[in-house]
């Protein structure tokens, strides 16, 4: 069992303080957004032993065991993170599996560099994730019901949004969703600019329910994501509560701090609120056009104390334990590789003591008990 060294990504919607403030440390001024806990290459965990994706790939059947590499390969298939989100990040969807990998093989067969800003596939893995609240959490998760949608375009008062809130009503669910989305990201760019900021003008004065597309767009003035953005769920996690985000499902992170899990891959196809590409055919390939309730997930308790999420993959298992004080110590030990991360209080997970933000991982088959008081997530694979 090796104690994690994480990396921290900067990356520019990150909260200064958020991440700080969970591990005790004073802030660097700088944005903190994620604090990455698996071994993906671009920033594997430290370990006694060496990197964990070297760790991994030197035994894999002793670290991940003899299931886990039988279905999933000779490499950990989640990545677990804490994700501190100070501004919006963008409007994004995710391949199914079988899309992943016919669109890996098309670019590789086509050259296209692997560093490519217009590249899409990055790698053959689908990319479902689950994103937890520890703080209360802003986000925008798939589609709203049509009717909802085109009120809220109306509510607006804005006479350039006026076809796209009658396309809602006059056509079929998914073909109209399909066709007003086509038509905010292919419109003429002055034109589209110009209508986001009249309607950034009238969420501010309207307020409520228009209150987090103006925070949307003072981030991101003129993107046509503004736009895409109306269409769908606005969703407020409190602590505890989680969502899970499949393949084709648009959504976007706003605001708060969660710890999220994912399918190790980095296929993202963007739709907006971002400088990087969109590439809109491809992106209306993947995209489910389907109104739904973003389902808040809430933890089933187990008899041994252990809260699961509930998800319909089997890449990653995310649970949750909450010790009171005094509480007996309890068994972990799987036959599948598993990191224990602490956000509150303090635990002891075998030798190691873990206080907020840290973590460990733990081999396959290797015993671990946990003890003290306090909050730790556990993510592991259903293999």
């Amino acid at each position: 069992m090796d104690r994690l060294d994480n990396t921290i990504r900067p990356y520019a919607w990150g909260s200064p303080t958020a991440i700080p403030g969970l591990l005790g440390v004073e802030p660097t001024g700088e944005p903190q957004a994620e604090m990455w806990m698996g071994a993906h290459p671009g920033a594997p965990s430290r370990t006694p032993r060496g990197t964990l994706l070297d760790v991994i790939e030197a035994a894999p059947e002793r670290e991940l065991g003899a299931a886990a590499v039988t279905k999933f390969g000779p490499r950990l298939p989640f990545l677990l993170k804490i994700l501190a989100a100070g501004a919006p990040l963008s409007l994004q969807v995710h391949p199914d599996l079988a899309q992943a990998k016919a669109g890996y093989e098309d670019e590789e067969r086509r050259g296209v560099p692997a560093d490519a800003p217009h590249r899409n596939y990055k790698d053959a893995h689908h990319k479902p994730e689950l994103l937890c609240a520890l703080t209360e959490f802003d986000g925008l998760c798939g589609f709203r019901r049509l009717a909802e949608a085109a009120a809220l375009l109306d509510g607006l008062g804005v006479d350039s949004l006026k076809p796209y809130a009658d396309l809602l009503r006059a056509h079929p669910e998914e073909a109209a969703l399909r066709e007003v989305l086509t038509a905010i990201l292919t419109a003429d760019p002055e034109e589209m600019a110009a209508t986001v900021t009249e309607a950034t003008a009238a969420c501010d004065r309207l307020g409520g329910d228009y209150a987090p597309y103006a925070g949307i767009a003072h981030h991101y003035p003129g993107d046509p994501g503004v736009i895409a953005a109306m269409l769908l769920n606005h969703v407020r996690l409190q602590p505890g509560e989680a969502l899970f985000l499949g393949a084709g499902i648009p959504h976007a992170y706003l605001d708060g701090l969660g710890v999220e899990i994912m399918a190790n891959s980095d296929n993202v196809l963007r739709c907006g609120l971002t400088p990087k590409h969109v590439d809109v055919p491809e992106l209306l390939r993947v995209v489910r056009f389907e109104p739904a309730d973003p389902g808040v997930l809430r933890p089933e308790a187990s008899p041994d104390g252990e809260e699961v999420y509930a998800t319909p993959i089997d890449e990653f298992r995310l649970s949750r334990h909450v010790l009171p004080e005094g509480a007996a110590a309890r068994d972990l030990t799987v036959a599948t590789p598993q990191i224990l991360l602490c956000t509150a209080g303090a635990v002891r997970a075998g030798e190691h003591e873990l206080t907020p933000g840290h973590s460990v991982f733990v081999p396959a088959s290797e015993k671990v008990e946990m003890s003290g008081s306090g909050t730790v997530f556990r993510a592991t694979v259903v293999a």
